[in-house]
Order: C-alpha cells, then structure tokens, then sequence
C-alpha cells in the first residue's frame, strides 16, 4: 500500500442549483451538512492512479468508485490505494468511517468507444427530472464547455490536486472529465436534490487546455429502490466536437427519500 493521500475536503458546489450541497436543505435528508460533490470523491480518488501510471491513465485507463457516506466542507479526506493483480483497490474515510471504494487499472489498449447518438441541444426550457424527461432511451447532452486555462486551473485548485501533471501538461483532470456525466442531467431536467451513486470510467485519450467539451448520453434505466428513483446512462465525452475523452457509466439518485 502506498502512503495514504490526505485532502482537506472542499464543497465546491455550495452554490449549486443542487441543494444536496447546501447544509440546510441537506439536513432534511438526514446529512450532517452539504455534501462535497461525488465526482470531487473521485478526483481525490483518481489521485494515487495518477501518481502510479501517469499520463497513460489519463490516455488509456480505467476506474470505478462507489460512495456510502458522505465527505463534508472542511473535513480531511483519507484516500488509500493497494495493489491487486488488477491495478488499485482505492478507498476513501472520513473521521475514520468509509465513504467511497473503487479501483483503477491500466488495460494495455483503450477501449473502443462504440457508437453514440449526437443528442439535442439542451432544452432552453427544463423539465421536471421524472419518469418521463429521464425515460429508457432518453438522449442527453450539455452545453459545451471551453477548458481555458483560467477554468483548469480554478479546477485542479478546487479539487486540491497536488500532483502536477495536469497543471504541467495542461490536461483535463478527470475529476472534470467525470463531472461531464452530472452535466448531462443538469442541463436537461430540473431536479430537487439529488445524489451521485458511482460511476465506471474508461479513458481514451486525454483532453487539453484549449479543446471545448461535449457529452452524448443516453439513460439505460430509471428505477426505485427503497423509496428513492435512480437512473443510470452511459456516455461518451468528446473533446473538439469529435474526439472520444471518455466512457462513463453514471448512476444517480435523482429523487431521495427525506429523512423522517
């Protein structure tokens, strides 16, 4: 096992249209406070790959990661990786409880993207995330996002990211690259607050500083299961408008049940 990686946690979405983040609205779920997003999670996760495989992770590598607890503003985060025969088995605790698992590996070729439809723009107009704006089938995108360097840099800040090679190089982070998944729904549907479950990753080329960001998805399920409503899409991250970043598998709670 490599030294543990120690993050003070930062809630870089306190004023987000998602009020999970916000401390008062994310008590009546039953949290102690807003929560620190999920994709953060991973980028503190995404850490020891980086340090291990380096730039090919970025180019070529996978990941997962699962979250149980929440991580909080403030509170020291403890990421630890070990090695298995497939690559790291990575974990996250806070004040001694575990928050998130995953993993990393670095296959010797990237995956192959597959075929995805270029979705509609996103509706000027939102609907309400329900059964209908989030059906089987549904094809989602977002409004594409130019990766300047004042943004990348605002970014890897946010995530309190100490190794250097996406500053050096000025390569996404895949913190970023991953959050790409939350903006699919975001700028599709109007939702309450809502939570990110997990999510699998597998990159296949690494995004630059200059290049604008794009998502085609499409939801493969929608679903409740003790009294909160899922739904689970696939989706490919595009750099300049064509070339494939990323496939992600995202799943998110966008109905939670209240506490009580």
């Amino acid at each position: 096992m490599t030294e543990p990686y120690r993050v003070i946690a930062y809630n870089s979405a306190q004023e987000s249209e998602n009020k999970i983040h916000d401390d008062a609205v994310a008590r009546r779920f039953g949290f102690t406070g807003g929560l620190v997003p999920g994709v953060d999670v991973w980028a503190y996760m995404a850490h020891p790959a980086m340090a291990r495989w380096g730039r090919a992770w970025l180019e070529r590598g996978e990941g997962s990661c699962r979250f149980a607890r929440p991580v909080y503003d403030g509170d020291e985060a403890v990421v630890t990786a070990e090695a298995t025969p497939d690559g790291l088995a990575i974990a996250v605790r806070s004040h001694g409880e575990a928050c998130a698992e995953g993993s990393a590996a670095l296959p010797a070729m990237p995956a192959e993207p597959g075929a995805f439809a270029a979705p509609p723009a996103p509706p000027e107009h939102r609907p309400p995330a329900d059964e209908t704006s989030l059906a089987v089938g549904t094809l989602l995108g977002m409004r594409p996002l130019p990766l300047t360097e004042s943004f990348h840099h605002a970014y890897l800040r946010d995530v309190r990211e100490t190794d250097p090679l996406c500053a050096r190089e000025g390569l996404a982070h895949p913190g970023m690259i991953l959050r790409t998944g939350n903006w699919a729904l975001s700028h599709n549907v109007v939702q309450g607050p809502w939570m990110h479950v997990g999510s699998h990753i597998r990159n296949l080329s690494a995004a630059h500083v200059g290049e604008t960001i794009t998502v085609h998805a499409r939801v493969t399920a929608n679903y409740e299961r003790k009294g909160h409503r899922f739904v689970e899409f696939d989706a490919l991250t595009l750099a300049a408008g064509t070339r494939p970043v990323a496939l992600i598998h995202h799943v998110a709670i966008y109905r939670p049940r209240q506490a009580g």
